[in-house]
């Protein structure tokens, strides 16, 4: 038996929608509604609920969780490395209201904000985006970094939080689309 899902057994898991060539390990957990590209690959010990939205050609790391309550939309080309925690909901942690799943929810107080990484776009290691997070076309966010509001496109962002490094080539771009 296969590390990954066989085509026919990813057909009857329950996503909305599944492309071709799409590589989703028997390790991975899946709870909510999803749609998936073409060419996709997610590596052991992932994490996806809510409503999640992948793109093609997408790879998502080992030990990365989506948690997309609020949606999250992850564009063609884009990379989420290994250990990436990406929140679309987070509770009030301001001491007036309750805080867990668990507890009713006229007693809790949670934020949702859909996450988007636009095409192109890379999450580094051990990084996390907070809801309301736009990674704009083909930006980069270092490892380690956090991620709480909108990056400009084609740009390099690291640190806690995130601050602009440098601006990024979109040569790959231009190889992409002449294919």
């Amino acid at each position: 038996m296969s590390h990954y899902y066989s085509n026919k057994e990813l057909r009857v898991l329950g996503f909305s929608s599944i492309g071709i060539n799409v590589c989703i390990s028997r390790d991975a957990r899946f709870y909510g509604e999803f749609t998936v590209g073409d060419n996709v690959r997610v590596d052991d010990f992932c994490i996806l609920t809510g409503t999640i939205n992948i793109g093609s050609y997408v790879h998502i790391g080992a030990h990365t969780c989506l948690y997309g309550s609020g949606g999250i939309s992850m564009g063609d080309y884009s990379t989420c490395s290994g250990r990436v925690n990406i929140y679309s909901a987070s509770d009030d942690f301001s001491g007036n209201y309750m805080i867990s799943p668990l507890v009713p929810p006229k007693l809790t107080r949670v934020t949702r904000k859909k996450i988007i990484m636009r095409r192109f776009s890379i999450v580094g290691t051990g990084s996390t985006l907070l809801p309301g997070a736009v990674l704009g076309e083909g930006t980069a966010v270092g490892a380690m970094s956090l991620v709480k509001c909108a990056l400009l496109p084609w740009s390099v962002y690291a640190g806690i939080p995130v601050r602009f490094i440098s601006k990024r080539s979109d040569k790959m771009k231009s190889r992409v689309l002449c294919q």
